[in-house]
């Protein structure tokens, strides 16, 4: 996985539309600033989340003075310091994310490559945890940026899961074009790759979202057999394709180790535990 869109006002465009309450609406100024990454004034929100710009100025002047947004140059908002206090208190029950962090570095000096642990957030993958590989290939995309689940490997292990009929629904939903046009958006076709996946406990693309990118994921599954995240070595495809067995056995090794660490292996193996 790499950028996740080739701008910001493109990365603006994604933020869901239609939204009418005011919860909702406060929601999506909070959805569109974290999508961009960068402080944007009330008026380019209203234009992205579709909402009347007085609503979207009284939205905002009310978390403002809540301290979930704090004002920035030029007019703009920000993200405030309340939500990083929610923000660490939400991580301190995540005990999964630490173990992940310290299994992806483990990994990445293993493979020497990139390595990303994701989680899905309604019909989008975000990478949750990450670390750099020691080459000179590098991935833009950061923690906490948010990919359209069918244009990655890790979204098809995210819904494995799913009953047939679910995931086809799922994907129905959400499945956006790819930059490159490659990723598939055919739900019967995702949902039939996904349990593919599923049962194999691996999951690979190869350029569907860049061109010459290649990303080779495993499931982590709870105690119940249910994907929570899942870990991705992300590496240029020619060295992807040199040993791609190697890196498959690498990546779903780690997966074990993190429901090993998490007391979440189970003695029957799942579809997604068989090596």
């Amino acid at each position: 996985m790499t950028t996740i869109y080739d701008s910001k006002d493109e990365a603006l465009s994604v933020v869901v539309k239609g939204r009418v309450g005011a919860l909702d609406r406060a929601l999506q100024v909070l959805d569109c600033l974290q999508t961009v990454g960068t402080p944007r004034t009330p008026n380019e929100i209203a234009r992205v989340t579709g909402a009347p710009v007085s609503t979207t100025y009284s939205i905002i002047e009310d978390l403002l003075e809540r301290s979930v947004l704090e004002r920035s140059e030029g007019g703009r908002v920000w993200l405030g310091k309340r939500l990083f206090t929610y923000g660490l208190s939400y991580a301190n029950r995540l005990e999964y994310l630490d173990v992940s962090a310290e299994e992806a570095k483990i990994l990445s000096g293993d493979v020497g490559e990139t390595v990303q642990v994701c989680g899905r957030d309604g019909g989008e993958l975000v990478v949750l945890q990450m670390a750099e590989g020691d080459g000179f290939f590098r991935v833009s995309s950061r923690i906490g940026a948010r990919i359209p689940i069918n244009w990655t490997a890790s979204g098809r292990l995210l819904v494995g899961h799913f009953s047939a009929k679910d995931r086809e629904a799922y994907f129905a939903l959400h499945s956006r074009p790819s930059p490159t046009g490659r990723a598939e958006t055919d739900a019967r076709i995702l949902s039939q790759s996904s349990a593919r996946a599923w049962a194999e406990g691996f999951s690979i693309q190869i350029g569907e979202t860049f061109s010459s990118v290649a990303c080779i994921a495993a499931p982590v599954l709870n105690e119940i057999g249910e994907c929570v995240i899942t870990i991705s070595i992300v590496l240029p495809e020619s060295k992807a394709v040199e040993d791609m067995q190697g890196y498959i056995r690498a990546v779903k090794n780690a997966a074990r180790r993190i429901e090993k660490r998490m007391g979440w292996s189970s003695e029957k193996d799942g579809p997604a535990r068989v090596s």
